[in-house]
């Protein structure tokens, strides 16, 4: 079996038992860019897959991640179970999903959802939140009982990972480190110092 194959059958060993802790978001993941100047940016979405082809997100494509995205499509992805108290970090640069792949994940959205992606101009400056309810209004009535189409600027994002370290909590903080990174085009895996 490969390094990468390995890697990922440890990561959904480890996810299936985050997911079995009952908490409330297990599929939360931070997800770091790199901005204009190289100021970097961090924030919590959901992740909606993975594959040995990568971890995927969805998103408004003009929203500041969107945006670093296309500027440097490097990112570094972190998921910590505080339960389990085990994390593990991926990097990798990212690749927009196909439209077929966003266009199944949008029809599994709830409506109020799908209405949300399109009233939110997400990252930019809001008004009042008066504003933002008006356009949600506006949204519903426009698209009444119908389906919500997929706005042209609501996707997904694959990261390909280069490197996907796993962290475990060990006692007096001498941590159980293991990385499996891509050199020189094969996988290989290391421990590290904690």
């Amino acid at each position: 079996m490969s390094k990468l194959l390995e890697a990922l059958d440890r990561f959904d060993a480890l996810f299936r038992r985050a997911a079995s802790c009952d908490l409330n978001e297990p599929t939360a993941v931070t997800v770091a860019t790199v901005g204009a100047g190289g100021r970097p940016s961090a924030r919590v979405v959901l992740l909606k897959g993975y594959d040995p082809a990568g971890f995927v997100f969805y998103t408004n494509t003009l929203s500041r991640k969107g945006r670093e995205l296309v500027a440097n499509p490097r990112v570094a992805m972190c998921l910590f179970w505080d339960p389990l108290m085990e994390q593990v970090r991926i990097e990798g640069h990212v690749r927009r999903v196909t439209e077929a792949e966003a266009d199944a994940y949008w029809a599994s959205r709830h409506p109020g959802s799908q209405i949300g992606a399109w009233a939110s101009n997400q990252s930019e400056p809001l008004e009042s939140r008066e504003a933002l309810e008006a356009r949600i209004a506006s949204f519903a009535e426009r698209f009444g009982d119908g389906p919500v189409p997929r706005p042209a600027h609501w996707s997904g994002y694959r990261v390909v990972p280069d490197r996907i370290e796993f962290w475990r909590s060990l006692p007096h903080r001498l941590h159980e480190r293991t990385c499996y990174s891509l050199e020189g085009g094969e996988w290989r895996m290391s421990l590290l110092n904690p």
